[in-house]
């Protein structure tokens, strides 16, 4: 619409028609929002029919001039509708169309004046005779005390079906909470009727709470209808931490009679008075009879430590946690009071030393959850993060990170993580000056269950997942957090000592398998199939089924006999009359693998040769009898002794430039097997035939023996960490950490009590 056409068109807009009026606002809706437009709009008195329409009419038309005004405030073009003795009534009319009309359109635009209303900033406002109470919430306090339902059906509205709505409902509620948080709340003080305690603003957020705002918006961020309200979700989420940011900034203090109060409220929830057979809580306070008749009660000098404070200065250990950690524990004693006492009851029962402090635990665990929804970040950051990647066009699982619909499940999870706090206690029977340690444990607990839990995970499921945590897993998963950052660190370093490790511990399980080979084993002898062919009973009168191997002393031969049956007492060298000289081994091959592990072990032993070596293992497929043939190249049966009754257990490739130890065997030496064992269990057969590989200076190949080896090394590793002083990670002491004693004039003649 042309500016010339606007004379036409504010008379068409007081027209006593309704037909021409509705037309009339219909094009001035999708003009308005032009700034040129606009002034010369406002200049010709524009302003004036509009409140006008606004104040009588109807339907649609109400709707268009609704939407009219919420444009031009848009473009901060207007604001002098808002202005004179009059004002109040408009704003009152708006306020009675939340509460009474029921049509979308209408609520719509409404809603958007009102959040345009709010948001306006006094400091941005024409004029210094300006009323004070012309913007912000100031401005809706005469008619929300007209209509002071006014709160409770804009939260409603969060459940419309019509997600612009639904939006607007939001935004309006994020207004009002920036501006009570912005300005102490000055305006909150007729409308917040709650028994909370801290500021005004606190107590307006309350009743907002108190209206089930936190469960609406919840639903919101688990919602399929994320992508239409994602701004004013984030602007929520942001103004939560807002919230516990200042919450926690607010100091306690007993000067002040709600802080005095809510100590109170702890100190009478843990029935001090309580008095107990076992000995329990009697001695919280002096005997009561003994206090009657002296007339008053002598003070207790563990009031507060018995609650899990360090001190009987209860409001100091505040200072880091501020009133939200003191919000956080009456909070869960409210709510827990039987499990509150119990519990002190509990503790009361142990020694000093190994009480679990509730009240420590429950500051702890209010800083663990500040920290991971890291609530000191500025409040724009995951606005900004979003607008980027929206940009990008990038949506889905990506977006989902910045919302975090368990931020607004707060008090649940402090609860759920004080529990988890108190289990790992006694799981890991845990004392006062490990009270750090279980801390940690519980930070890594709630980084991993809630922060990897997605945006429509159920609370309920959390809750589940954090009780259920076992300890085990958690230590488990500390130690591999602990290698990550020292990875990060000292990676080059890290990588040096995990090789020295490696190398410590394959020579450790070399030995210990070589001696596995020194100390003897016994073998099965099964029937070969030209046994079973012949019949004669004189041949099989003469078959032995048991085979008995030993290394030498020196480590140069192999002994072993067969017997018709294992003897009580294992043989001696002088007993076994055959014997294969390990200079002479070409290759070992064998079936070996692990039940449950075929294919791992049949993966490690693919790699397992070395071409420059004399000597190598070779793993065939697997076959019901376990078997370890030893090989040796033609020319050298006559030096290597004994022949055995092995026979290859498959087809045998030669190594190209394999060569017995002093044989100088050309390429094309055959190979013939001299020795056969067939072990009697799987444990058996990976000591041997690693044994066999390892002596002749080759990798073990079996999945057992190098489980072996990792263990060793990563055990190695662990131990060596525990070395590691904390500083040393951090690049300083950690806070609070004591004075590390100097080791000056000491030598190494110490232990270590465990």
């Amino acid at each position: 619409m042309d500016q010339a056409d606007i004379p036409a068109l504010l008379s068409r807009l007081a027209s006593d028609e309704d037909a021409a009026r509705k037309m009339a606002v219909f094009k001035l809706q999708s003009s308005i929002n032009d700034p040129a437009f606009a002034d010369v709009f406002i200049s010709s008195g524009g302003l004036v029919v509009l409140r006008r329409l606004i104040m009588s009419a109807g339907g649609n038309t109400l709707a268009y001039s609704l939407q009219s005004l919420s444009r031009l405030l848009e473009v901060d073009m207007g604001w002098d509708i808002f202005e004179g003795p009059a004002a109040g009534d408009l704003v009152e009319r708006v306020v009675e169309l939340i509460v009474t009309n029921p049509l979308v359109n209408i609520l719509r635009g409404a809603m958007s004046i009102l959040v345009a209303l709010v948001s306006h900033s006094q400091s941005n406002a024409r004029g210094a005779a300006r009323s004070p109470g012309t913007f912000g919430f100031r401005a809706l306090k005469p008619a929300v005390a007209v209509y002071p339902q006014f709160f409770e059906l804009v939260i409603q509205q969060l459940q419309s079906a019509d997600h612009a709505l639904c939006a607007n409902a939001l935004m309006l509620i994020n207004a009002l909470i920036r501006d009570a948080v912005s300005n102490d709340g000055v305006a909150t003080v007729a409308v917040a009727k709650s028994t909370g305690v801290g500021e005004e603003w606190s107590k307006f957020i309350k009743r907002l709470q108190d209206l089930g705002l936190i469960k609406a918006v919840y639903n919101l961020l688990q919602s399929s209808a994320l992508q239409d309200l994602a701004y004013p979700l984030l602007e929520f989420q942001s103004l939560t931490k807002v919230l516990l940011r200042k919450w926690r900034e607010v100091r306690v203090d007993l000067e002040r009679p709600e802080h005095r109060r809510a100590l109170k409220g702890l100190h009478l929830a843990s029935a001090p008075d309580r008095r107990h057979a076992n000995g329990g809580l009697a001695g919280v306070f002096d005997d009561a009879e003994g206090a009657n008749k002296k007339g008053s009660r002598r003070h207790n000098p563990e009031k507060w430590r018995r609650l899990g404070f360090e001190t009987e200065s209860p409001a100091v250990e505040f200072e880091t946690a501020g009133f939200l950690g003191m919000m956080d524990l009456t909070d869960y004693v409210r709510k827990n009071e039987d499990g509150f006492q119990k519990l002190l009851l509990e503790q009361s029962a142990k020694p000093l030393s190994g009480r679990c402090p509730v009240a420590r635990a429950s500051l702890a665990v209010t800083m663990i959850l500040y920290d991971h929804f890291e609530v000191d970040k500025s409040d724009l950051e995951d606005i900004r993060g979003y607008q980027a990647m929206d940009g990008l066009g990038d949506s889905g699982k990506t977006n989902d990170k910045l919302f975090r619909p368990l931020l607004l499940q707060w008090s649940r999870l402090h609860t759920v993580g004080l529990h988890a706090f108190f289990r790992m206690w006694k799981a890991t029977g845990a004392e006062r000056d490990d009270f750090d340690k279980v801390a940690e444990l519980v930070r890594i607990l709630v980084e991993q269950v809630v922060g990897q839990a997605s945006r429509t995970k159920d609370v309920l499921e959390v809750e589940d997942d954090l009780q259920e945590y076992d300890a085990g897993r958690l230590r488990e998963l500390q130690m591999e957090l602990l290698e990550l950052s020292f990875e990060d660190q000292w990676g080059t370093h890290l990588y040096q000592v995990r090789e020295e490790l490696k190398h410590e511990a394959l020579q450790f399980v070399k030995e210990q398998r070589i001696r596995c080979l020194l100390q003897g084993s016994w073998f099965t002898k099964p029937l070969s199939s030209n046994h079973a062919r012949q019949n004669s009973y004189q041949k099989r009168r003469l078959y032995h089924p048991w085979r008995y191997a030993k290394l030498s002393h020196n480590r140069r031969y192999l002994h072993y006999a067969d017997f018709a049956e294992q003897t009580a007492q294992d043989p001696g060298l002088d007993a076994l009359t055959e014997k294969v000289d390990l200079s002479t081994i070409s290759s070992v091959v064998s079936n070996v693998s692990a039940p449950s592990e075929e294919d791992e072990a049949a993966d490690e032993t693919k790699s397992q040769t070395s071409t420059a070596s004399p000597a190598y293992g070779r793993a065939l497929s697997a076959k019901p009898t376990t078997k370890i043939t030893i090989y040796t190249f033609a020319e050298d049966l006559g030096a290597g002794g004994g022949g055995g009754n092995g026979e290859a257990a498959g087809a045998v490739t030669k190594q190209d430039g394999a060569t017995g130890s002093g044989a100088g065997s050309g390429g094309d030496a055959k190979e013939q097997p001299i020795l056969t064992l067939f072990p009697l269990n799987h444990s058996l057969a990976s000591e041997w035939l690693d044994g066999l590989l390892m002596l002749l200076n080759q990798a073990p190949i079996t999945a057992e023996t190098n489980k072996l080896v990792t263990l060793v090394s990563e055990y190695g590793l662990k131990i060596r960490l525990l070395n590691v002083r904390l500083e040393a990670v951090y690049a300083g002491p950690a806070p609070g950490a004591g004075v590390v004693p100097s080791r000056e004039g000491l030598d190494e003649d110490y232990f270590y009590e465990i």
